[in-house]
């Protein structure tokens, strides 16, 4: 994988976002929608740019697409994403991202939001 295509990527804070938390678990749309508080529409445009380029994968599961990072990345990706995951601790917004993640997978309501989980 291109270098430059990943750091395309990474250079907006909505697709680090959504990269940061895609580390966790594979997420919808919806959830997406819930933890950023970003419209459907901004969050399916990042979630295409990044599927384009290869940094996320998606499968339907009924009405839903499940995104998730890539099974087996590169090994350029791979080392960009564990950065990532790296200094976040130094992000306080990338931090409550999955602070907010993981107290709402606790909950019902955002495990049955969609339907998906």
């Amino acid at each position: 994988m291109d270098l430059v295509t990943i750091y395309e990527c990474l250079c907006d804070r909505t697709r680090l976002r959504i990269l940061n938390l895609l580390g966790t678990r594979p997420l919808c749309v919806c959830h997406f929608q819930e933890l950023l508080g970003e419209p459907q529409v901004k969050i399916s445009k990042h979630l295409a740019y990044l599927r384009k380029r290869g940094l996320v994968e998606a499968t339907r599961e009924g009405n839903w697409m499940i995104y998730r990072l890539p099974e087996k990345p590169s090994a350029e990706l791979a080392k960009n994403l564990a950065c990532l995951q790296d200094c976040v601790q130094g992000d306080k917004g990338l931090k409550k991202d999955l602070q907010q993640l993981q107290r709402r997978s606790k909950t019902m309501a955002f495990a049955d939001a969609c339907g998906c989980d």
